[in-house]
Formats: structure tokens, sequence, C-alpha cells
């Protein structure tokens, strides 16, 4: 069908108005917003529950009762979890919940303090930070929240636009880092290749305290076991590139056992672990331990460990990423990823799917799918201050819903945006 022909379209476009009467009157109520576990991937680690008891209090001689113990976490969980980033128990500092959380508490810090590389707190330089776009609403929210303006750079299939990143962190010394989703990006699915990473490393920045804030979320959450992308190393590779204290990796449980009671973590230099730790220190006696005692246990006792359960989450959540495709491939005559009217990802990893519309319609597509009871992402969501200058990106969060209901779902919102291009163009915009 050739897009600029409204009179072949107007068939189309009744069809389209048809089906979508047809969703809306059968009154659904149906949610792709948030990246949620389901409650089956919940019920993978119910054996945590459990996990500790009375005779489980003392290990290695430490009472977890008890305030001592240091506010890095106790020495078994930043073993294991070094494990898991690829780096040493001296680089990794284990706390409460979300690793949101412990970003929070360094760029804080970096405000009120500077970094251990810093000349003076960043809060005294209207400190700028890159974020790559499509992103993660929290990382903007969060960033805006504490007074940074926000530089955006494109996300590319290989990671983000480096050769934007290299002229911005050069061009002053107010540009104090990136932070960016580099395995499995949000919302794209995007893993940031090593090329790339070792150029990030080794940057020449204006300012002798740039930084790199990785938020490594879903550096386990790979679909497909057999077929998977490699996340990189970033606290080596800063190492190798002479700039040992530059990269801040950040990850969590909370997709891993459960969302509102995991373990938020970063690894680090030595140096950065230990200053971090001595602010922390200053507002908490430590975190829970007895729950990051808990998640040694339950993780250390399952079927493959670590591994084995992450293999058992793909086996829930990969046939709904399937399940999205496949819809949008037949209600869209799609191929790839690719069709007249969007274009979408098929990621190996994560928890979200980025789609695109070919018209600026996003936010169309995101108000007729609420009207027929299927709840998106705003759209806009993705971008700086809510705000896509394209109107095209929608972020679709297949993971918590049953199949059954992700398939549902996609046909309302294929039906959605069959209708709104046929909109735009009945407007003749």
């Amino acid at each position: 069908m050739n897009s600029q022909d409204t009179g072949s379209a107007q068939p189309l476009k009744s069809s389209a108005r048809e089906q979508y009467e047809a969703f809306r009157a059968r009154g659904l109520k149906l949610n792709m917003q948030r990246g949620q576990p389901s409650d089956e991937d919940f019920d993978l680690s119910n054996d945590m529950l459990t996990a500790v008891d009375a005779k489980d209090i003392r290990p290695g001689g430490l009472d977890l009762r008890n305030y001592p113990g240091g506010v890095a976490g106790i020495p078994e969980a930043r073993a294991l979890f070094a494990q898991m980033m690829d780096v040493t128990q001296g680089q990794m500092l284990i706390w409460n919940n979300a690793s949101l959380e412990v970003q929070a508490h360094v760029l804080t810090w970096a405000l009120l303090k500077g970094l251990p590389a810093s000349t003076s707190p960043w809060a005294t330089q209207k400190p700028q930070m890159i974020v790559t776009t499509p992103g993660y609403d929290r990382h903007f929210l969060l960033l805006e929240t504490l007074g940074f303006e926000l530089l955006s750079v494109d996300m590319q299939p290989d990671g983000p636009d480096l050769d934007a990143i290299e002229r911005l962190a050069a061009s002053s010394e107010r540009v104090k880092g990136v932070l960016f989703v580099p395995t499995y990006s949000n919302p794209g699915g995007e893993t940031i290749s090593a090329p790339k990473a070792q150029r990030l490393a080794a940057l020449t920045a204006a300012a002798p305290d740039f930084t790199i804030f990785a938020d490594d979320a879903y550096r386990v959450h790979h679909l497909h076991p057999d077929d998977r992308d490699t996340p990189v190393n970033f606290v080596e590779l800063c190492q190798e590139a002479g700039h040992p204290d530059r990269a801040f990796v950040f990850a969590s449980t909370s997709k891993i056992t459960f969302a509102g009671a995991g373990l938020g973590f970063v690894a680090s230099s030595v140096a950065n672990i230990g200053a971090l730790s001595n602010w922390l220190n200053t507002q908490s006696i430590g975190p829970n331990k007895v729950e990051q005692y808990r998640h040694v246990r339950f993780l250390e006792a399952y079927p493959g460990g670590l591994e084995g359960l992450m293999e058992a989450h793909a086996q829930i959540i990969a046939p709904k990423f399937a399940a999205v495709n496949e819809v949008l491939s037949a209600e869209l005559d799609g191929q790839n990823g690719n069709s007249e009217l969007a274009s979408w990802g098929n990621p190996k990893g994560g928890y979200f799917i980025s789609l695109d519309t070919h018209l600026p319609i996003a936010r169309r597509v995101v108000e007729l799918a609420a009207g027929a009871g299927v709840s998106l992402t705003p759209a806009g969501a993705t971008y700086p201050g809510g705000h896509d200058p394209h109107d095209r990106n929608i972020r679709l969060a297949p993971t918590r819903p049953p199949v059954s209901e992700v398939r549902e779902a996609m046909q309302v919102v294929a039906c959605c945006i069959r209708l709104a291009s046929e909109e735009y163009r009945a407007a003749g915009k």
C-alpha cells in the first residue's frame, strides 16, 4: 500500500475502526505498562522465604540480628554477587532492594562531596549528565530531581552513540558522566559492543571526574541461554584504560528474586567502594543482613545456582516476547520487526520491547489503546521530560501478563497503530 494514497487507505481505515470498536465493546482490562515480574516468576523464589532460620543467624561468626557487620554488605553476599558482576569481593557493595536507590546515593554524595577524582562537589558546577534515548524514565526522573541538566544521545544497535558522547565529554567540565543501561537496554534491548565499551572507558573528558554510571539491571536476564549478548566489564576496562575510578556498575535482584524484597548493589574500584562506604556509614549502620544472607542461601541451593534460576525465568518470559513479535508481524504484515506502519525490536534479553511508529502518532496509539482497555507506558516516557520529539516511540512491557493476555493486548495495539495511521493520513498531515 502506498502510504500517500489516502484513497486506497479508506477500506483499511474502515476495517481498523470496526475492529477497534469491537475491542472496546469487550471491556478489556490489560496492562502492558510497567516491567514487573509475573507471579509465576516470583514463585520460583518462594523457597527464599524459609532459606534462613534460627540456626543460620551467625554465618562466619557474625550475628545477623545485630548492628555490626559494615555498610558494604556481608562477606557471603559480596562474594556471591562479585561473581555475577565479574569483579572481586572488595569491588562490591551490597545494599537494600533496588539498584536505583544505590544510584541515588552515589549521585547525591557526588553532588554534596564530589567523587574521589573530583576537585569540588558537583552541585557547585551546574552538572550535566549524558543519557541515552529512548531510555529509562526513572533515570531521567532521578537526574532531573537532583538538578542535573540532561544531554541526550541516541541509542544505536551496538550501544550509545559514542561519537556524540566523546564530543559532549570533551566540551565542558560540567559534563560529569553518562548514565545508561549497557546490557539489554531499557527499552530497546540493545547491548553495548566491546569496541564501544573500550572507547567509553578510555575517552578524553574535560572533567577529571567524568564517570560511567552503568545500570546493568538486565546483565543476567537472557531470554535464550544458547543465544545471548555478552555483558562488558566496565570496572576492568576502566582500570586497563588508566581511569580506575571511572565506572560505577549497578545491578539488583529485583527481577531475579522478589521485586519488593531484593538486593541492590554496585561494582566499582576499591577506592570508590571505600568512599561510598564511608558516606553510607554516616546515614546508616548497615543494610539488611538477614535479607542478604537469605539470598545467599537460596541462590546457592537453587539447582544450577543463579544461572539455573535465570534459565527458569527465561522459560516463562521468552514466550511472551515471542508473542509480541508474532502478533505484530501478523497484524501489521511485518517481517523481521518491520512493517509499513511500525518497527519493533526482538531483543535477546531484558524486560522490554521498543516499538516505533513510522508516523508521529505514538500518543494517539496509546490514547486509543487506553480507550480499548489496554494500558501502555505513556508515549514520551522514554525521553527526558516525557517529550518524544518525534512522537513515535512506545515501550512495551510483556513480562507480567500471561501469554494469552500479551497476545490479546498486542492485537489491540496493532489495531490502534492501523487506526491512528489512517486517521493521520486522512487528516492530510
